[in-house]
């Protein structure tokens, strides 16, 4: 039974250095090994037997504390409870401790599935944040390119609007020549209409005049 607690420790104590300690790919092997052990029927078997040492370990320490009532009774033990006294306290001693270890191997790897879990989705948000930081700068080259287009179109309607104001000029300096042409053709039009009227009076002073000669000759 010693013998076997023994080895019992010894593989405990190897398989939780394994899992503190990363040795190559010994701490996955570790890792699988105890999936495995967790997988179906496992945990109850290994509660099982975890049940049945603490009820044997509590066997050794009642053992052990009625050895030692007797010898306080007796005022000595015999070399016999002396050898049952020391082989209960070794059991006793070796069972807690693969008890403690292996609740110490559960709990480690328990808490190194969450590390991996954890390690995983750090992984995750890495790429997201990565994908996002590449969105981003998507973005701003996006946004440079539409501030480039804005300037290049405030440009041209800043040209546009100068054209325009240019061509209102040049209209309106033609509005006035033609109102000044419109005026001038006007006077043109009064002095013709004089002209036509003193024409007409002179045309008829020399018929007037003709008429008069025509009376004298007769």
């Amino acid at each position: 039974m010693i013998q076997l607690l023994f080895l019992v420790l010894f593989a405990e104590g190897v398989l939780a250095l394994l899992l503190m300690v990363k040795i190559g790919p010994l701490r996955e092997l570790a890792m699988k090994g105890l999936d495995q052990v967790k997988m179906g029927k496992g945990p109850a078997t290994v509660k099982t037997i975890a049940c049945t040492m603490f009820v044997i370990l509590l066997s050794n320490l009642f053992s052990i504390g009625k050895i030692q009532n007797k010898g306080s009774k007796l005022g000595t033990m015999t070399p016999m409870d002396q050898v049952l006294w020391r082989n209960h306290l070794l059991e006793a001693s070796l069972m807690g401790f693969c008890l403690f270890l292996g609740f110490l191997i559960d709990r480690m790897h328990h808490y190194l599935q969450k590390l991996i879990c954890l390690k995983g989705s750090i992984g995750g948000s890495k790429d997201k944040v990565e994908s996002l930081q590449k969105e981003k700068l998507q973005l701003k080259e996006k946004e440079e390119m539409a501030t480039k287009e804005i300037k290049l179109l405030q440009n041209e309607i800043a040209d546009l609007k100068k054209n325009l104001n240019k061509l209102k000029l040049e209209s309106e300096e033609k509005d006035k020549r033609v109102k000044v042409a419109e005026a001038h053709v006007a006077s043109l039009q009064k002095q013709a209409a004089d002209l036509l009227l003193e024409y007409d009076h002179l045309l008829e002073e020399n018929q007037n005049l003709q008429s008069q000669a025509l009376g004298h000759k007769a």
